[in-house]
């Protein structure tokens, strides 16, 4: 069976597509055969932020914008058949995750009592099946969440697969926009959570005070200081003291908090500020790794994946940090920092066409396993 896995990440940067054959049974990670990437276009960047937050004619505006994501998830689809020399026919199903504009989870600060969670992707995925001529599987947070699930972390079952090793305590950090931790213990069972910003607060800072997207290898953080105590009061943000199950996302973290901080702590260099952010992301995942529950063995590795992987000064810091354990990329264990995550919307295509269930309970917590996603036939 091969599927497509597309991802369109939180730091709104682009579309990752991998094609990915799964040669082997229930579980097998697969191997990639294509990958491709686009560049978000200007206008759709702008249109997915500006529906980050409440604004005029929303409806309209999201389906527009769903419209131009399936028709650039689309273009991705292309370049990996092409580049794989094969047909849609010979392409089970796409796994097309969408782009994130609200995540709501259960205990998200701006939910009343009487209000119901939610998650909500943008994306038209029939027109996307229409496009292709591929099955689309979509929509796969909003089970988890009428389950009673966070919706997220939903990569650690992918993680599982590629990286897990029976008897070794392994700890995979997926540092995208919002940054995620799957603790694989050495008997097996898996944790995880979302451990707070990634590249989110990073690259909105850097694109305000210098125009580029994001701060190539940190090197601009690097000519900055940390601020102690902005750290501090970054760290103070509840969500950072939340014990289990937990999710986030530009909901709660955005410039606009960042913002509210600096308000407080009185005025900084923008690069001083960007070491801070460095020091933040860093600090947080450390800590997450550091009190995740292991079962007693602690891991020797940290894999790191997504756009954060490429940041030298946060894996710098991230190492610091976490002294007694070696940090490296995914690359290391054969898989890309670029290629997992959107491997992992294959995965869970796959899954789901197979009708396995998708989510990790002792993640998310959920009631119990689900079967993620919406399918959209072709035919």
């Amino acid at each position: 069976m091969r599927c497509i896995g597309l991802m369109s990440g939180t730091s709104l940067d682009g579309v990752d597509g991998v094609l990915v054959q799964f040669d082997d049974g229930a579980g097998a990670a697969g191997r990639v055969l294509a990958d491709a990437s686009v560049v978000m276009p200007a206008p759709l960047r702008d249109a997915l932020l500006a529906l980050q937050q409440p604004g005029n004619d929303e409806l309209h505006r999201a389906a527009q914008a769903g419209a131009a994501l399936a028709d650039l998830y689309a273009t991705v689809v292309q370049r990996l058949l092409t580049a794989a020399t094969l047909t849609p026919a010979e392409v089970a199903a796409i796994g097309a995750h969408g782009q994130t504009v609200r995540h709501m989870p259960p205990g998200h600060p701006r939910l009343r009592p009487d209000e119901a969670p939610y998650t909500l992707q943008l994306l038209a995925p029939a027109r996307l099946a229409e496009a292709t001529s591929i099955t689309v599987v979509a929509d796969f947070r909003s089970r988890d969440i009428a389950a009673g699930g966070q919706g997220a972390p939903l990569v650690p079952a992918f993680h599982r697969a590629a990286f897990g090793r029976a008897g070794e305590a392994l700890a995979v950090v997926n540092i995208g926009g919002i940054a995620n931790l799957t603790a694989m213990r050495a008997d097996g069972g898996v944790r995880g959570l979302d451990t707070g910003p990634g590249n989110v607060l990073l690259d909105g800072w850097c694109e305000r005070h210098t125009g580029a997207r994001y701060d190539a290898d940190g090197a601009w953080s690097r000519t900055g200081r940390v601020l102690p105590a902005l750290l501090a009061e970054l760290l103070a943000d509840p969500y950072f003291h939340r014990t289990g199950a937990r999710s986030t996302g530009r909901d709660h973290f955005h410039l606009g908090w960042l913002d509210a901080a600096l308000a407080r702590h009185g005025p900084a260099r923008p690069a001083d500020v960007q070491a801070t952010l460095v020091a933040l992301t860093a600090e947080t995942i450390a800590r997450a790794v550091l009190g995740a529950d292991w079962g007693g063995e602690a891991p020797r590795r940290v894999l790191v994946c997504g756009g954060g992987a490429h940041n030298g000064a946060l894996l710098d810091a991230l190492r610091a940090r976490l002294p007694s354990i070696t940090v490296e990329t995914t690359a290391s264990a054969g898989w890309p920092p670029q290629w997992v995550e959107a491997a992992a919307f294959a995965w869970l295509a796959r899954e789901a066409l197979c009708g396995r269930f998708g989510n990790v309970p002792d993640v998310t917590g959920a009631r119990g396993p689900r079967l993620l996603g919406a399918i959209y036939p072709v035919g």
